[in-house]
This record gives structure tokens, sequence and C-alpha cells, in this order.
């Protein structure tokens, strides 16, 4: 039966490894649909599974199916934790995005760790997940919820635009939410961050201290993936395969690395933002501050 007030906790896990993002919150509709935060909590990652987390894409399938059962476990351990600490009861669902392993979907190809069924018996609720599992069965790039969700939610907004390790977009398109990835953000940000012992270059002040390279700025903006229309999006092995190493190969800084990144980033964003004229964006994510 279809209702009009939702109790979910929502828990997401992206790319930039900050850690597992958890929030209890509530949707509306009286008119349009509403939401409310009532709690939210980022738990960071312990070294060790930063450690596999960084590997997932150099594993066998073997492998991956093992750390699949163990995150699965891990992630129970800290919904149960979240659920017990803020005192949660009467929830219809945990909305639960996993840990993206692998994503091909021009291969027919995603892998998200942590879905497995049996994550709804060890947190004694009610699991809503796949998303992105689904959605590439079907033919889609994985983000099935994000033009949904935007649309439904902040349709005040001619985009929302997302700044995690990717940046991500949705729009109106010809009277259809589209939503697609622009760019790799946070994970090149904070591959070459963590070089220097940080997890992330809070406020940007690294970047703030280098110069652009306009050479690596002009390669990084003619990679071919920039010139394809939508739909399309980017996963961890595309980054490894053909940004690090194009990086690399100039031998810069970190600084002027992050800087010249930072740029890129920019350029690339307004390149689909002046798509239209006198927007509202709505940005979010956890490269808002960079």
């Amino acid at each position: 039966m279809r209702k009009n007030h939702y109790k979910v906790i929502g828990v997401m896990s992206g790319t930039s490894l900050d850690g597992i993002d958890l929030a209890s919150l509530t949707f509306s509709f009286i008119d349009t649909w509403k939401f409310e935060i009532h709690q939210c909590e980022t738990i960071p990652y312990p070294t060790s599974w930063l450690h596999k987390l960084k590997e997932l894409t150099s594993l066998s399938l073997q492998e991956l199916n093992q750390i699949d059962e163990d995150y699965t476990l891990y992630l129970s351990e800290a919904i149960n934790q979240f659920i017990k600490k803020n005192q949660l009861s009467h929830i219809d669902a945990v909305c639960s995005h996993g840990h993206t392993a692998l994503h091909q979907p021009q291969n027919g190809l995603t892998y998200q760790i942590g879905n497995l069924p049996k994550l709804a018996s060890l947190i004694n609720s009610k699991v809503v997940c796949d998303f992105r599992v689904e959605d590439v069965a079907l033919g889609g790039q994985g983000a099935p919820l994000v033009p949904v969700g935007d649309k439904l939610l902040f349709s005040n907004h001619e985009f929302c635009l997302n700044l995690g390790g990717f940046a991500n977009i949705s729009t109106e398109n010809d009277g259809e939410r589209i939503a697609y990835d622009i760019c790799p953000a946070n994970i090149v940000l904070n591959h070459y961050v963590n070089r220097l012992g940080f997890d992330f270059d809070d406020g940007g002040r690294l970047a703030s201290g280098g110069k652009i390279n306009h050479r690596l700025l002009e390669a990084l903006n003619s990679l071919p993936f920039y010139h394809k229309e939508f739909p399309k999006s980017l996963g961890l092995e595309w980054v490894q395969k053909e940004v690090f190493p194009l990086i690399d190969s100039f031998q810069l800084t970190t600084e002027d690395t992050l800087r010249t990144f930072v740029e890129h980033v920019s350029i690339q964003i307004a390149n689909e933002i002046n798509k239209k004229n006198h927007v509202s964006v709505l940005v979010t994510g956890g490269g808002v501050y960079n």
C-alpha cells in the first residue's frame, strides 16, 4: 500500500572513502514531497578498511566475494550502532547504496559490496538496496535515484550538482530528468593529498598555494570522455587508467597538481552549467568547500 509518510535510514559510502554516511529522516507528502533530517553521522573508515577499499579494482572475483561478505557484516554493525545510539524504532526501511567495487556500465557490469541479503537479517529491518545493479541491468548508467530525488525534492533549482568522488549533475532535458557524471573530483584530489598525510585538502588550502600547469590542464580537458554526450558515467578504473598516469607524467608538486586539477574540475562543471542561462544551482557533497 502506498504511503505519504516514510521513516527511513539512508546509508552511503562514496568513492572519496570519507567513511560510512548514515542519516535518519522522514519523507512526507502533502501536495509535494518534503524531507526532514533527524540525525546524521559519518563513521570514518579504519586504516584496514581504507586499504581494502582502495584495492578493490585489482582483486579477483573470489576475493571480491569475500570482501562483500566482510563488508556486509561491517556495514550491519555500523547501522545497528547508529540505530541504538539514536534510539530509532518503527523504521520503514534502511536504504543502502553499498560501496562501489567495480563500475563498467558500458560492459553491463557494476559490483556493489555490502548489499548481500543477510544485511536485512543482521539489522532486523527491511532493506532497499542494489540501486546501481538493477539500473545497469536495464541498460542505465547506475544512478537511478538521483534524478528522481532531485526532481521531487529540489525542483526549484535548474541544476543539482554533487561534488563527491566524482562530480555529477542532474537537470531537466526536454521534459525528462537526466543525471550523469561530469568529471572526477575528490577521488583525484584526495589521492594526492594522501601523499602528504592528509585525508583531504581542508578548505582547499593546499590547492590555493599551487600554480596552474596549463599543459596538464589542456591535456586533462582533452580526455575523450568530455566529448561524449549523456548518458555517461565514470568509475575508479577509468581514473586509474586515464587520469593518474597522465598527472604523474608531469611530475608536479602536490600543490600544483591540486591547483591544476581544481581548475580542471571547475572548467568541466562550468561547461555543463553554462548550457543554460541564468540558472540556480544546488551544490552538495564533500567537495563543496574544497
